[in-house]
């Protein structure tokens, strides 16, 4: 057991550093920087289910953290690393619609709408302050998520904002899900995410979506022929 003091303190600062490698996978632009933010993220939270674990004592939240630990913080950013070794980019400089600064600005309304929902609408339902605040965090960061698929223009980077959005779910999925169901669910989506990297490996890891639309298309007519 951990003091409950204790157990806010590192929770919260957990929290700031969940919120402070979104916002710089919003805004980085080198790849190998971003494939290791994501990596750091994802160590995070396996961190945080394993407090939550020797707190709580629930098996499940170990095997959370394991499996965040063997896929999202080791295997995908590996992969990812191995792609980049096989094409010439290595910089993701194209933004669409918005630029860094603003797409920092909008996520932090976001969080703030976000905070004042689920404070006037759900926050009676939640004694722990601790859990409101993870559920918080969790569907902002989905939203930053978002906020990176939409701004970027390579498909690796939207890949990317995918990724985070999952780890948003899976902050989510901590505080205020019911674990069995949300071990299935990790599991099917991590399995989808490699399908998708993979593809995106095979067709264009370095395109922008029309790019590799294009590349699907030319796929999809010769798999007619």
């Amino acid at each position: 057991m951990i003091d409950t003091i204790i157990l806010n303190d590192i929770m919260q600062a957990l929290f700031v550093f969940i919120l402070g490698t979104a916002a710089l996978i919003i805004t980085q632009r080198s790849l190998v920087s971003l494939f290791n933010i994501y990596a750091i993220q994802s160590l995070i939270m396996a961190i945080m289910a394993i407090v939550l674990f020797i707190e709580y004592g629930t098996l499940n939240l170990m095997f959370i953290a394991l499996l965040t630990l063997a896929v999202k913080t080791l295997f995908i950013p590996f992969f990812l690393h191995r792609a980049l070794l096989r094409i010439p980019i290595k910089r993701d400089l194209q933004f669409n619609f918005l630029s860094p600064s603003s797409s920092i600005v909008i996520s932090a309304v976001l969080i703030f709408i976000v905070y004042f929902f689920f404070t006037s609408f759900a926050g009676t339902l939640f004694e722990d302050r601790l859990f409101l605040l993870g559920g918080v965090i969790g569907v902002s960061l989905v939203f930053m998520g978002m906020m990176v698929i939409f701004s970027r223009k390579r498909v690796i980077t939207k890949i990317i904002g995918y990724l985070t959005m999952e780890n948003g779910v899976l902050l989510f999925s901590l505080f205020m899900a019911e674990m069995p169901f949300i071990i299935e669910v990790l599991i099917v989506v991590d399995l989808l995410m490699i399908i998708v990297l993979s593809a995106v490996l095979a067709f264009g890891i370095d395109s922008s979506l029309e790019e590799f639309h294009k590349k699907l298309n030319r796929f999809g007519i010769w798999i007619e022929d």
